[in-house]
């Protein structure tokens, strides 16, 4: 097993391998290292700069067609072999050179993530600069995981919690709080940060949408994965009970002899009535199907981090998932 994987996703950079692999080969000399790339659908000659400038250090993951940044990270995670695994971007803005210093804070204090900080971003500041610290302090309003960069790639993992982040779709952005869902702790560093030398940059405004949809379901997994009724069934009785309320006015209204027919308030009880009704039965279905994927496959509902026997430390062997 290597000491260090580090996992690029590239899509058509192929300006950027040649001066990427050297500046990575010397960032960690001394270090026992692999370097994995993911060519994500890449339709320049991207695939063709790797070959010719691999060395026995440097593994290619080829997909079949783009499937998008979360997908090719967990395939680089999965072919890596390192103990302890580097996620860098492929467009050399990240700068490999701090990777050792982070690789040192995270065995000799015994973090589980250390993520990197751009302290002086080198993008435009309307399109990319401003949308991203606007997210940035959402995205830690909302999830009470404050990193203050989550835009950055340059992240640095224990193996055992990269290999249990389960990236789908787009949750990259999210890693942090992926992670904050095993218990992993976290620390940032300020990183070095380069402008783009080579190609252009695949990410543009309209991610926005993106981002708020795969924020909600951040939400959700950060505080009501394991308990999901604590949210529809509290969503569905404040409904239920004020659609109960209004109900009752619009009753005994009708009792003293006045027309309630052709008011707008009995239509809005009857929705929140049927609507808190509809949630509650949500929250119930939920909760089986969560009771479900931990009991058919064994998994449990904690994970332990060490065990402590005679006053000697035992590192967990097995991962468990959250």
């Amino acid at each position: 097993m290597k000491e260090l994987s580090v996992v690029i996703t590239v899509l058509d950079e192929e300006e950027n391998i040649r001066p990427l692999l050297k500046a990575i080969r010397d960032a960690l000399a001394g270090i026992d290292f692999e370097i994995v790339l993911v060519d994500d659908g890449s339709t320049d000659k991207t695939k063709q700069q790797i070959l010719e400038y691999s060395d026995d250090r440097t593994i290619l993951v080829q997909l079949r067609k783009n499937y998008g940044q979360s997908n090719a990270m967990t395939a680089g995670i999965d072919y890596s072999t390192g103990r302890y695994i580097a996620l860098l971007d492929g467009d050399l803005q990240n700068d490999p050179s701090d990777i050792p210093s982070m690789l040192q804070l995270l065995k000799k204090e015994d973090w589980d993530v250390v993520a990197g900080n751009r302290k002086k971003r080198k993008d435009g500041m309307f399109l990319r600069k401003i949308p991203s610290n606007a997210a940035n302090a959402l995205i830690r309003r909302m999830t009470g995981v404050y990193i203050k960069d989550y835009g950055c790639t340059l992240k640095l993992f224990k193996r055992e919690i990269a290999e249990e982040l389960g990236l789908y779709g787009e949750l990259h952005r999210f890693i942090p709080v992926l992670a904050k869902l095993q218990g992993a702790s976290i620390t940032q560093v300020d990183v070095k940060h380069h402008a783009r030398q080579h190609g252009r940059s695949k990410y543009g405004i309209n991610r926005t949408f993106k981002v708020m949809s795969d924020l909600v379901l951040m939400v959700f997994m950060r505080r009501y994965m394991q308990k999901p009724m604590h949210l529809f069934g509290t969503m569905g009785f404040i409904s239920v009970g004020a659609g109960l309320i209004i109900n009752l006015y619009l009753l005994v209204w009708k009792i003293l002899g006045h027309d309630i027919w052709n008011r707008p308030i009995l239509i809005l009880g009857l929705i929140l009535l049927l609507g808190g009704i509809q949630l509650i039965t949500i929250g119930i279905l939920a909760e089986i199907n969560v009771r479900t994927y931990y009991e058919s496959q064994n998994k449990k509902t904690y994970m332990v981090r060490k065990i402590f026997n005679g006053g000697l430390e035992k590192l967990k062997a097995d991962n468990i998932s959250i």
